[in-house]
């Protein structure tokens, strides 16, 4: 059986400096490095020279094109120190009382007289000659966070079924992936792969380049990146049995048709059902790479105890593998049950024995996972690309996938890539090379102490699975297109519908985060964009209210421009939170450096991040050590009371507010296109919920996870507050308000018109029983629905007790809802009351209600 050694890198120190393939990393001086001179460079290139599509008929499409803009990308810049800071209290003002906030303006003003300027300029000089000032301290943030990865830092995919419904069986859609996945993997290794642009800017492809034989490797003292950029082979799981087979020549061209790819997967599936799945699940090594860091890295030892050994070479086939392909057994038919299986595997004990598809994972590596029934779905190690990266990898796929089916009806359909392999039917496979295309299956030798370790690592895993619940909304009523037609930025418009549903079950604001890309930038990868402002607090406080629907939309508005100045803010990396976070890890590795006993006594550890931001898919920030933190056994954070601090921590780090604003309750994430079905990732704070969401044109795909808050009450609370928001904006359109600059002059007369006398004389009544229809709450307020986009849910009908009716009162909306109510009522409710429960009215809308209700009902008055 052949072998290729995967060696282990001992630092990352030495990977950072080196991009693979030909990508050149060298330091430019004068302005070459700059957004106008990668934008220009990216301008260089003529569209056909860029554009892969029709490429077997586009001779002008070449190589190199991937990682030529590279060395003009601009560096990441260091904030202003004294703007960080103003940024860093704007970001706790809503979210601190007046006595807490006015102790962490001290606190910051103490840092920038004392500490704060001589890290600034520790942080430059360090920052010299490096790629950029941030991207050490964040792979550290990751590689040593100690906790599984599972749940904690890998987020996933869903991608959406394959539109050919022939298709949609296991073996065909893995086998079709999979070749589409080689097919980007060849693209990223010839350098065709057209770069992302941002409105014509270029953004950093360094992170494709470590998408593929790429894995995580736990070590005692943390854990580094390995890659083989010679890859060449696949590993597939089944039944937790291990296989893999070549798909790749020396050349990077493919060597298997899809056919080849599926017979061989047939076969894989058949030989992995030979073992009944209870024995399969003894041998089942992937449960491993789901424990404690250290607890793997030590059974790592076990497997390599003897090198050139059968478990050896086993272990280093799987880590050199350019992607792990997991063939599940079961068919989840939820969304919530789809998004599980993707992200932590399903847990099913029969007989005692760990029978669910979270023993068929691996989870060091980027994972294709096909369920039995054609769904599929992706989850990727977080370290060393973020979601961003993966979303383009996973459109390309599912893409070609589409393409390639088409060429087999019409052949001159269009292609994904400037260039693809020779058909391998018609190659001669002594051109292959050494390559071995038949699947062996990998037989680790069992020893007692694995077996052991894969016993108890199965049972936190369970428990880990146990403790998480996940819920998913797939709203259909409107999406991007309505909220940019209203006025607003789609993902700043769901920003605060999180926010609002929050406020509204629990009457709290807490701290949000959401990633803003930063990849115009060398080496780019998030800033965390904080969705709490003294607008968003105004909005939702103003939306639960007693308040006319015009406030709310102004609040609204005001609180999404808010957010989408901050937005605009960090992807040009003038954020606070990366800055100052560079700042914490400079004084972090001086204290070390020193020697120093003192950075222990508070209890700090520098080497495990409060919040790993998994999911840029966004996601909290990483890395801001929480004082006196602890690993309880299940493996969650846990707080202690903060002991005094005995060393001169910098002030701003020591207050609280540093605590506050990196204990992320909602962490949130936009990431998505047409491709997936959904995205998401676990909580990052054992009270938190992970919300991964996906804004398309007309519809708004969502997903949640929490360890048991109430997840789907949550989802419910969102769906409402969507319909409601939308209620109140066509509202506001119907008066032809200033929100609605198209409304006609005739609806505007209309609108000023005396309302009582438009009840029509001509026509009859109809009653029902000799009794007058009472029409539905929603019957005047809503006619124009259709007309909008969505669908109108059912209104239920008005119960109104006309017998002594001395008072009626219009209710425009609900009090701040207390926590037993449900989340949203209609807002024109009404409500009747008897002489001895009156209610105080002003006597001019008093009369009103009375005027609307007789013309609503004259029969009920005659």
């Amino acid at each position: 059986m052949a072998v290729r050694t995967f060696t282990r890198p001992s630092s990352l120190n030495e990977s950072l400096a080196t991009a693979a393939f030909s990508m050149s990393t060298t330091e430019t001086v004068g302005p070459t490095r700059s957004e106008a001179s990668a934008k220009e460079s990216q301008q260089s290139y003529s569209s056909e020279e860029k554009s892969p599509l029709a490429s077997h008929t586009n001779p002008m499409s070449k190589p190199g094109i991937t990682f030529a803009h590279q060395d003009k990308l601009p560096k990441l810049p260091i904030p202003d120190l004294d703007n960080s800071c103003k940024k860093y209290l704007a970001a706790l003002k809503p979210l601190q009382s007046p006595k807490e906030h006015h102790d962490t303006i001290i606190s910051t003003q103490d840092f920038l007289k004392s500490d704060g300027v001589a890290l600034q300029e520790k942080l430059k000089k360090y920052a010299n000659g490096k790629a950029n000032y941030i991207e050490q301290f964040w792979y550290d943030s990751y590689l040593n966070f100690d906790n599984p990865v599972v749940l904690n830092l890998n987020p996933f995919f869903l991608l959406e079924d394959d539109p050919t419904p022939a298709r949609n069986n296991q073996v065909t859609r893995a086998a079709s992936l999979v070749v589409s996945a080689l097919s980007f993997v060849r693209a990223v290794r010839k350098e065709e792969l057209p770069p992302d642009t941002v409105r014509g800017q270029p953004l950093c492809m360094y992170q494709y380049s470590r998408l593929f034989g790429t894995a995580r490797i736990p070590t005692e003292n943390g854990c580094q990146i390995g890659q083989d950029p010679t890859s060449k082979h696949v590993v597939v799981l089944c039944h937790g049995q291990f296989y893999w087979f070549d798909v790749l020549d020396d050349n990077s061209d493919l060597i298997m048709t899809e056919k080849d790819v599926a017979l061989n997967l047939s076969v894989i599936i058949e030989d992995a059902a030979e073992v009944p799945i209870q024995e399969a699940a003894k041998g089942a090594l992937g449960v491993l790479s789901t424990e404690n860091r250290k607890v793997w890295s030590g059974l790592r030892d076990v497997l390599h105890r003897e090198e050139g050994s059968n478990n050896s070479d086993c272990l280093n086939i799987v880590d050199s593998a350019l992607f792990i392909l997991c063939l599940d057994y079961t068919e989840p038919q939820s969304g919530a049950e789809l998004c599980m299986n993707m992200l932590c595997g399903s847990s099913k004990v029969e007989k005692g024995v760990q029978v669910g598809t979270c023993t068929n994972r691996w989870y060091d590596k980027l994972q294709i996972i096909v369920c039995k029934n054609g769904s599929a779905g992706i989850n990727f190690e977080h370290t060393g690309v973020d979601g961003h990266t993966v979303l383009r990898f996973a459109s390309d796929v599912y893409t070609d996938t589409i393409l390639r089916f088409a060429r087999t009806i019409n052949g001159n359909a269009p292609s994904l890539w400037a260039s693809s392999s020779p058909d391998p039917a018609k190659r001669d496979p002594e051109s292959f090379g050494d390559v071995q295309t038949t699947p062996h299956k990998l037989e680790w030798d069992m020893i007692p102490e694995l077996s052991t370790a894969l016993r108890f690592a199965e049972t936190r895993l369970a428990d880990l699975i146990q403790q998480n619940e996940f819920a998913t909304l797939d709203f259909p009523h409107y999406g991007k297109n309505f909220m940019t037609s209203m006025g607003f930025s789609p993902d700043a418009f769901v920003q605060m519908a999180f926010q609002a549903a929050y406020y509204g079950l629990y009457g709290r604001i807490e701290c949000i985060y959401e990633p803003a890309m930063t990849k115009i930038y060398y080496h780019g990868r998030t800033e965390a964009i904080r969705s709490v402002t003294d607008a968003s607090v105004d909005f939702v406080k103003t939306f639960w209210g007693e308040n006319p629907a015009a406030a709310k939309i102004e609040t609204l508005r005001k609180a999404c421009q808010k957010h989408t100045e901050n937005t605009k803010d960090c992807a040009k990396a003038q954020g606070p939170d990366r800055h100052l976070y560079a700042l914490y890890c400079i004084w972090q590795r001086a204290i070390d450096e020193e020697g120093a006993e003192m950075a222990s006594s508070d209890g700090y550890d520098s080497t495990r991040p409060s919040s790993p931001d998994a999911f840029d898919q966004g996601n909290s920030v990483i890395g801001s050590p929480k004082r006196d933190s602890a690993v309880s056994e299940n493996g969650s954070l846990t707080s202690s009371p903060h002991a005094p601090v005995q060393h001169s921590m910098p002030a701003l780090f020591a207050d609280s507010g540093w605590d506050k604003l990196n204990t992320t309750i909602l962490s949130t994430s936009n990431c998505g296109n047409p491709s997936l079905r959904q995205f998401g990732f676990g909580p990052t704070s054992g009270d938190g919920f992970g919300i991964g969401y996906i804004i398309k044109d007309g519809s708004i795909s969502i997903c949640a996870s929490s360890k048991h808050r109430q997840t789907s009450r949550f989802i419910d609370a969102l769906e409402s507050y969507f319909l409601e928001i939308r209620k109140l904006l066509r509202q506001m359109k119907r008066r032809g308000t200033s929100a609605d600059k198209t409304a006609s002059r005739a609806r505007e007369a209309e609108d000023h018109r005396p309302k009582a006398g438009r009840l029509k004389s001509r026509g009859r009544i109809i009653l029902a029983d000799g009794k007058a229809q009472v029409p539905e709450a929603e019957s005047i307020a809503e006619s124009d629905d259709d007309g909008l986009g969505g669908c109108r849910t059912p209104p239920s009908p008005l119960s109104l007790n006309l017998d002594g009716v001395t008072n009626v009162m219009l209710s425009p909306n609900l009090p701040p809802t207390p926590p037993q109510s449900p989340p949203f009522k209609p807002l024109t409710t009404l409500y009747v009351s008897s002489p001895r429960k009156r209610h105080t009215v002003k006597s001019v809308q008093a009369r009103k209600c009375r005027a609307v209700v007789r013309r609503l009902y004259p029969h009920a008055f005659a």
